[in-house]
């Protein structure tokens, strides 16, 4: 399966998403300067968007404005990167190459990235407070990002995947972790564009299983490309996992069956995206991009 071209769309969005982070984000010349550099570092100039994308794929699928989905797109991005700034450390998965750049920790140092990743959370929820949307939005927006980031979502997620280094978890176990790790923050996007454009509950569930299966497919190609993706292109160190003893798709099941994993999950997306009335082929190219991409 070949991973569908960006496009001038895809690219649009992800340079709103860039223009309303470089926006939000304190200058590097105020102080405290080396915290605001580290936060840019961090955020800026690098990444796939996956998740802005899905926030503008989604709402504008569903007929909200491109401005009104421009602090939930750089919401969950903040989100995103505040979770590698701090997944990155030593005490952590103690990785030094991220999006083919010396990690903040690296950098900077260890204190700075702890307090970079900080106050990228924060900054989350100050700019989905001010979204372009009426209160009672507002305030489901913030809780879904909440929820998603927490620990019932993606801390808790990172907090089995390290309990889970050196086990033996069965798929059952694998799938669980990923879905708060990775999936969580993934549902979160599609959830917020959902949110922006005042969809219906009928519809939001449909949207869910969508986002539930994409999180799956999206974290089980980057556990292939830990086995056999080019370092150049996925911009970080290929076979940390391996070295780590951590459980991956390809560890448990192998890598054929993680292949057929795909492809299934491939089918669910489109299924549940078939009973949407509505034009949603962005999020059916997102569904292929997130299981083909090559980095």
């Amino acid at each position: 399966m070949t991973p569908p071209d960006p496009g001038a769309r895809w690219r649009a969005w992800a340079d709103r998403c860039e223009i309303t982070l470089d926006r939000a984000l304190p200058a590097e010349t105020d102080a405290p300067q080396r915290l605001h550099a580290a936060m840019r570092h961090a955020t800026l100039g690098g990444g796939k968007r996956m998740r802005p994308l899905l926030v503008y794929a989604t709402g504008i699928s569903f007929g909200a404005d491109e401005a009104a989905l421009d602090a939930p797109a750089a919401a969950v991005e903040l989100i995103h990167a505040y979770s590698l700034v701090h997944d990155d450390l030593p005490a952590m998965d103690d990785d030094i190459l991220r999006r083919g750049r010396p990690t903040v920790h690296v950098a900077f140092d260890e204190a700075t990235a702890i307090l970079a990743g900080d106050a990228l959370q924060a900054l989350a929820f100050e700019i989905l407070a001010q979204a372009r949307a009426s209160a009672n939005t507002r305030v489901a927006m913030l809780a879904t990002l909440a929820r998603a980031s927490g620990a019932g979502g993606m801390v808790g997620g990172q907090a089995l995947d390290l309990a889970a280094v050196g086990q033996r978890l069965d798929a059952i176990a694998l799938r669980a972790m990923h879905q708060a790790k990775t999936g969580a923050l993934i549902r979160a996007a599609v959830r917020l564009g959902a949110l922006a454009a005042n969809a219906d509950a009928a519809t939001l569930a449909r949207l869910d299983d969508y986002a539930d299966a994409l999180g799956l497919a999206f974290q089980v190609r980057d556990d292939i490309l830990d086995v056999e993706g080019d370092p150049a292109l996925i911009g970080k160190t290929r076979g940390k996992d391996a070295a780590q003893d951590k459980p991956t798709y390809p560890a448990v099941i192998g890598i054929d069956a993680s292949r057929r994993l795909l492809d299934d999950l491939g089918e669910r997306m489109a299924a549940a995206l078939g009973t949407v009335q509505t034009d949603v082929n962005e999020l059916h190219r997102l569904a292929v991009f997130a299981a083909s991409r090559a980095h």
